[in-house]
């Protein structure tokens, strides 16, 4: 491959630009993959190139060519409205970076009270002692948002689908509003990635993923991308500079290699997750199946309009039934790993409850909550492993 290898992705497919965006084999010395640059000093061949900080890379912390590498196949990736991308240590550091870098003392943000907990707890605690307000939102308020702006309101944060209840906000018209009150939009894109969002194109001006989830896609870093448009890009990446933020050398090669089979462990995440979605609606112990990829869920409308896929992250409602229940279930699965996490190619299971934290909207499902992410393993082994935890939940009940 010659050392063009990134030119005209605009008009190719988006697995193969997935697999060949940000690659220079040429200035690879041939080799398929960059090579991991650990590196903090860059040296300048003469004191006038030192003065006017001339080069491409000045400092390891400012980038490398293995960063430039994982940003330019982002970049492809994300579209045409993606002016840059910032690389951190986390996804919550996506988060929070990108919160710091637009508000400032005195501002109001607007969140959807479906976020991510640890959102909700950054704005809570660090945001709140700088003197920014957060205000939180029904996710599916969809244009209703206007009522809620005030003159200070500078940012809107969504998370579609909420990564936990699964509510599928209308995110192109929360955007229309907020333009229309000069506020900019952010949105975490951790469940269907910019391969089946590209939330940029619909309103959003900054996009975040926890890349530690699909991007990685092995369980084996803690990543966060913070993708920006035109408008937004300045402050990022200041942002991120002002504040020293920088993601390891061997997490962003991982990060890279995960991001060149991204395509397709999505689709089989997807296909699994859609047919154990769709066995569990059957369940005599399920209530109801939160996936806004099924036709019969709330969000379905929004998902098919907006989005291409889904990824293999959804919630069950059980009936009701003691706790006890729930925990001899969990303790009798074994290929479902109960973690904090997703988007590896493992199967996880966690219970959670919304209702102690949320504030805009009240948590109410009807039973017991789990949320399941339907990893690479067999169907058939993973449904006998459910079914294995089912007996155990009825006999515990």
């Amino acid at each position: 491959m010659a050392s063009s290898d990134n030119h005209g992705t605009s008009s190719l497919d988006t697995d193969t630009v997935i697999v060949t965006a940000g690659r220079d084999t040429a200035g690879q010395w041939g080799f398929v993959n960059p090579p991991t640059v650990r590196g903090s000093t860059v040296l300048y061949p003469t004191a006038d190139d030192l003065h006017a900080h001339r080069g491409e890379y000045q400092y390891g912390r400012h980038g490398t060519p293995t960063t430039k590498a994982l940003q330019q196949a982002l970049m492809a990736l994300e579209g045409p409205r993606c002016a840059g991308v910032g690389l951190v240590p986390s996804g919550l550091a996506a988060i929070s970076t990108a919160l710091l870098s637009m508000l400032q003392a005195g501002d109001h943000l607007l969140v959807s009270d479906s976020a991510y907990r640890p959102t909700r707890n950054f704005c809570n605690g660090m945001l709140a002692r700088y003197g920014i307000e957060t205000t939180y939102f029904d996710p599916l308020i969809g244009p209703g948002i206007e009522a809620l702006i005030k003159p200070n309101t500078r940012a809107v944060m969504v998370e579609a689908p909420g990564s936990q209840s699964f509510e599928m906000p209308d995110v192109p018209a929360i955007a229309g509003i907020a333009h229309k009150h000069g506020a900019l939009v952010i949105d975490d894109n951790t469940w269907a990635t910019p391969l089946y969002h590209r939330s940029l194109e619909h309103g959003v001006d900054i996009s975040i993923q926890a890349a530690t989830k699909y991007i990685g896609g092995h369980s084996d870093i803690m990543f966060g991308t913070i993708s920006a448009n035109e408008a937004a890009w300045p402050k990022i990446s200041e942002g991120i500079r002002l504040l020293g933020t920088c993601a390891g050398p061997d997490d962003v090669f991982l990060a890279l290699r995960g991001l060149r089979t991204m395509s397709v462990r999505l689709a089989h995440h997807q296909r699994a997750g859609l047919e154990m979605a769709q066995w569990l609606k059957g369940r005599p112990e399920v209530l109801k199946v939160l996936h806004p990829a099924l036709p019969e869920d709330p969000g379905h409308a929004i998902w098919k309009r907006d989005f291409t896929g889904a990824s293999g992250l959804f919630s069950i409602v059980l009936k009701p039934v003691l706790q006890k229940a729930v925990d001899a279930l969990l303790d009798t699965v074994k290929l479902f790993g109960m973690g904090y996490s997703w988007g590896g190619f493992e199967s996880l299971i966690i219970p959670f409850d919304c209702s102690d934290y949320r504030t805009a909207t009240k948590w109410a499902p009807g039973g017991p909550t789990l949320r399941l992410h339907i990893g690479l393993e067999s169907l058939d082994d993973l449904k006998a492993d459910l079914e294995r935890g089912f007996a155990a939940l009825t006999a515990a009940g």
